[in-house]
């Protein structure tokens, strides 16, 4: 068996704001085991993993890969810098097995302090955030309706914020969604209904259909007990950029979960809480993994470019597996505090 480990420290400066949710940082131990000898032995395999980074708002340490492999590395795809673990075995493996597991500390993150008025910038500078995508046009019906949301707002942060209340009154959050949902936006507008991919690919899309950059976040929840099993936890959240300030937080879709979860209604004192706490914050009890949607992953897929990165990527025999089909692919991911 091969093993591969490592550590990274850096210091991470912890603010301590009043959180909705009771906790300014949630820590654990995220283990991740992925095995794939349930398939033909005379073709190759291949696996992707989404791979933790610390930044500003997390830290990521004790990294720890093993498996038996023929080989494996850690790359990041050219467009966006997504980082990514990346296993192959040849053919003849009849175990085709993987473990990661790595240890994070995440903060809640709150940005409110706004500027009284934006700095000047060049949309060019954030060109890949104001471009479609395959399922996130700029143009057409979601152009009108952007338009329309927006009125005559001309400033970044009217616009964004325009359109974040638009998103939390006329989405839901439908259970029935398969994962976190594919994120067609066209689709979408048609019927306002799905989970966090889908609800935050409508907020991008109009953000980017009127000059806002903004993009989705890819990763995973953590959980709050001693021992979870989070295998079915990943998460989509998103984000804008304000001019002079930075990038700001947001999360429509948990203001959707939360009036579901809590039976809430629009008008409700709570529901108006959520969508307070939402624009410009996210909860402590998440962890970043990826961004970028349509993407090459390196080395390259055989299928097409991947629509979204928030869950493991395989092919057997250059032909992708169905990630969100366990009786296909099989893994699991288990948080402990």
């Amino acid at each position: 068996m091969k093993k591969i480990s490592f550590l990274i420290t850096f210091a991470l400066s912890m603010v301590v704001p009043v959180s909705l949710f009771g906790a300014s940082e949630s820590s654990g131990i995220i283990s991740m085991e992925f095995d794939l000898s349930g398939h033909p032995d005379d073709q190759e395999a291949k696996l992707w993993i989404p791979y933790p980074l610390s930044d500003q708002d997390q830290l990521i340490g004790n990294i720890s890969v093993s498996g038996d492999f023929t080989e494996s590395a850690v790359y990041s795809d050219q467009k966006y810098s997504t980082p990514m673990l990346y296993a192959r075995w040849e053919k003849g493996s009849i175990s085709r097995k993987v473990a990661m597991s790595f240890e994070v500390t995440r903060r809640e993150v709150v940005k409110r302090d706004f500027p009284k008025q934006e700095a000047a910038w060049d949309p060019a500078d954030y060109s890949l955030y104001l471009a479609p995508t395959s399922l996130g046009p700029i143009d057409g019906a979601v152009k009108e309706l952007a338009d329309k949301i927006v009125g005559d707002k001309v400033t970044v942060y009217d616009k964004a914020k325009a359109i974040y209340d638009w998103t939390c009154e006329n989405t839901y959050r439908d259970p029935a969604t398969k994962g976190c949902g594919p994120g067609d936006v066209c689709l979408l507008l048609q019927k306002p209904g799905g989970k966090c991919t889908d609800i935050h690919s409508i907020f991008v899309s109009l953000c980017r259909a009127v000059g806002v950059p903004a993009r989705e976040i890819f990763g995973i929840r953590q959980g709050k007990k001693e021992i979870e099993d989070i295998s079915q936890w990943q998460h989509c959240w998103a984000e804008f950029f304000l001019p002079g300030y930075g990038w700001v937080p947001v999360d429509p879709a948990d203001v959707r979960k939360m009036m579901l979860t809590e039976d809430l209604k629009l008008n409700d004192r709570k529901t108006k809480d959520y969508r307070e706490y939402f624009w410009g914050a996210w909860d402590a009890y998440r962890v970043k993994l990826a961004v970028g949607r349509d993407l090459i992953l390196n080395p390259a897929q055989k299928g097409k470019p991947l629509n979204t990165f928030g869950y493991p990527y395989a092919e057997i025999g250059g032909i992708p597996l169905d990630w969100l089909d366990p009786a296909t692919f099989k893994y699991s991911i288990t948080y402990r505090r």
